[in-house]
């Protein structure tokens, strides 16, 4: 698969190294073209390096790794708003925390809506936002024998097909987290966790118990299920 990457730093870096060993072609792309040169260099064979727009025309997916202060700036570049990316998955992997971590969009539109809205015609894709970059350069991510699972949020089943085919690649396992319009929890959720887990050093994953007890402990055999919501009382 042909991947362009808008962004050349470090998210860029772990996933397209991580895509590329897995036998993809990447095109990265960034305002520094010493500093995009050498990531391609860094990347392998596999990579090459270009401008935006020049990756926005490579990629039969495309990834958006930038900062979120720079995120439609870059798209702006790339040709987005002339539909340079219309038709083609859009992987948004970007998070706009502010401090205090909350959300910079305070109630806004989320950052995939907005994305969305400047590349028209884009089938975007919501993922790889919950984990710091060095857990996307583990080969794989697996965690007390479990894989690490990727939330996807989107519209379009063959963009959401292909995203998942790139987390599989990195030996995770994709969720399917609902439609596009549910990106915005999924940034929250980013918000959240990164707080627990750089805020206040607290493990954000024991917040939650085990699919077999997310609607309580299991019923006893024979007994009627609960199948109350989770803070509906």
């Amino acid at each position: 698969m042909d991947i362009g990457v808008l962004g050349a730093g470090r998210m860029a870096e772990a996933l397209g190294s991580q895509w590329a060993r897995a036998g993809h072609r990447l095109l990265v792309s960034g305002r520094d073209r010493g500093r995009t040169a050498a990531l391609a260099a860094r990347l392998g064979p596999a990579a090459r390096a270009g401008d935006f727009a020049e990756a926005a025309a490579f990629g039969e997916v495309v990834l958006l790794a930038v900062r979120a202060e720079g995120a439609l700036d870059v798209l702006a570049a790339a040709g987005a708003g002339e539909g340079a990316l219309a038709g083609r998955p859009l992987i948004d992997c970007v998070n706009e925390v502010a401090p205090g971590f909350v959300l910079a969009s305070d109630g806004g539109p989320s950052m995939a809506a907005r994305v969305a809205r400047a590349a028209p015609g884009a089938r975007v894709v919501k993922g790889f936002n919950l984990c710091h970059e060095d857990v996307w350069r583990m080969t794989p991510p697996v965690f007390d024998g479990v894989p690490l699972a990727v939330p996807l949020c989107g519209d379009d089943p063959e963009a959401l097909e292909t995203a998942g085919r790139l987390v599989r690649d990195l030996g995770c396992v994709p969720l399917a987290g609902g439609s596009l319009a549910r990106a915005g929890l999924l940034e929250a959720t980013a918000a959240l966790v990164i707080g627990l887990w750089v805020g206040a050093d607290e493990d954000a994953r024991a917040m939650l118990p085990p699919l077999s007890h997310a609607s309580g402990p299991p019923a006893a055999p024979g007994a009627a299920g609960d199948q109350s919501v989770p803070g509906s009382r």
